[in-house]
């Protein structure tokens, strides 16, 4: 029997999924965006709120968002 686990730990969504609404977050080539809100996670596509461009999609396949360490 297979499994059809969909977000398997060598899924494409594996950095994707410690995503969580309201974590910040910086895009890793795009320093001059600012810092960015997570507002959803659906799949592998992460909508965030950046402070200087607004509300972008970005594809978690292809860009790996950094968490801000809230310590």
């Amino acid at each position: 029997m297979t499994s059809d686990r969909r977000y398997s730990p060598s899924s494409p969504y594996r950095g994707v999924t410690i995503l969580t609404p309201g974590m910040l977050v910086h895009h890793p080539t795009e320093e001059d965006w600012g810092i960015g809100q997570v507002q959803s996670v659906i799949g592998n596509r992460v909508t965030v709120n950046f402070e200087h461009v607004g509300k972008q999609l970005i594809n978690g396949d292809v860009i790996a968002l950094v968490p801000l360490d809230e310590s």
